[in-house]
């Protein structure tokens, strides 16, 4: 039986894929705030919740996946998007499971989800929709008993960085005028995800948030 571990070649480059994806994040978030400052008037929401990820079992890992499932654990998830153009706008979420959980029940490892999309989410009285596509990043970070030290800053453990596809949607039901409660799903396509036992992964849960600007109207 294979099992694929962080010292193996695909980690290799981890922290520069690492760095990488860090930068991307940091000027996603300035497209954001450049977004914030031209799109006044606009619909802004945010949004926090829980969410949970089932994959395909350990038993059914093909020979180029490793026998390790990445079912399991608590996923805290926060998500925020700007509708610009007829419904039309686009989505930021990252999630994190919450505990750190075994690989090959030996290394503590902990992954990180994150993703942009398109997104369209139409209002209709207390009740909104929304559908979303995209790209995004797992980052499985494998912990170490000791940090190392680079360029930078120091960490206690190492990366394996992979690109994904995101397909997900929810339905938002608005509680009060701007506040509302959301239960959705959302299915990522993991590229060269050799660590767990298949490319793909669904994540689920309940997300509570707030609507800024245009908001529903009943």
């Amino acid at each position: 039986m294979k099992v694929w571990l962080p010292s193996e070649p695909h980690a290799t480059s981890a922290k520069f894929r690492e760095v990488y994806l860090k930068k991307l994040g940091l000027f996603a978030i300035f497209c954001v705030f450049l977004l914030m400052q031209t799109a006044q008037g606009q619909q802004f929401d945010v949004a926090f919740g829980v969410n949970g990820i089932t994959a395909p079992s350990a038993s059914s890992a093909s020979g180029n996946y490793s026998p390790q499932s990445l079912s399991g654990g608590a996923y805290p998830t926060f998500s925020g998007d700007f509708l610009l153009f007829h419904n039309f706008g686009v989505n930021g979420e990252v999630s994190w499971r919450a505990s750190r959980n075994l690989y090959a029940g030996i290394f503590p490892y902990r992954p990180v989800f994150y993703d942009f999309n398109g997104v369209w989410a139409p209002r209709l009285g207390r009740i909104g929709p929304e559908l979303m596509a995209g790209i995004g990043a797992e980052s499985i970070r494998f912990y170490q008993p000791t940090f190392v030290c680079g360029f930078n800053g120091c960490t206690n453990y190492v990366s394996s960085n992979h690109f994904l596809g995101h397909f997900g949607g929810g339905l938002r039901l608005y509680v009060t005028h701007n506040f509302f409660v959301r239960p959705e799903a959302h299915l990522f396509l993991i590229h060269d995800n050799v660590e767990f036992s298949s490319f793909r992964a669904v994540r689920y849960g309940l997300s509570i948030g707030y609507t800024f600007g245009g908001g529903p109207k009943f």
